[in-house]
């Protein structure tokens, strides 16, 4: 399974930024956070890194591609915590849910991968939600291991 990166067509940004934001925020909320507070970190996320409706300095949003098809989205940019050049961020991968258990995330990931590499990256990183056990599966057959782990208990 191969996929391409291709940019973000521009008319196709303003959809994603709020299909994006709002699936963050809901995200958020299944991880325990109170809805309200989630809907306010995803908005002033995106209106960060997204100011004016085009990706921030040094983020890339691009469409993914499999033999020509739009299967999915993946955003990625420095290192929140290390903007060295070298250390890169998945900020988002959402593949459609048609697409989905093809192998077009992890191709995804490998064309990120590649992006990284050809633009002098040496590591890539990401969170995932702990509910989020596809993707935690995903992500370890590809080589990423836990650097860090939040836990709670409702009670």
């Amino acid at each position: 399974m191969t996929v391409t990166l291709r940019p973000m067509p521009a008319e196709r940004i303003p959809a994603w930024l709020r299909a994006s934001q709002t699936a963050y925020a809901s995200d958020r909320e299944r991880a325990g956070e109170p809805a309200q507070l989630a809907r306010r970190t995803a908005e002033r996320s995106m209106a960060a890194y997204f100011p004016d409706g085009e990706p921030l300095a040094g983020h890339l949003l691009f469409e993914a591609l499999a033999e020509d098809e739009p299967v999915g989205v993946l955003w990625l940019g420095p290192h929140p915590q290390r903007p060295d050049g070298l250390s890169w961020w998945v900020y988002d991968i959402e593949i459609a849910p048609q697409h989905r258990r093809r192998g077009h995330g992890a191709a995804t990931m490998r064309a990120a991968e590649a992006e990284v590499r050809l633009r002098g990256g040496r590591e890539l990183a990401l969170n995932v939600f702990g509910f989020n056990t596809g993707a935690i599966a995903l992500y370890e057959e590809l080589g990423f291991a836990v650097t860090s782990q939040h836990m709670a208990k409702t009670i």
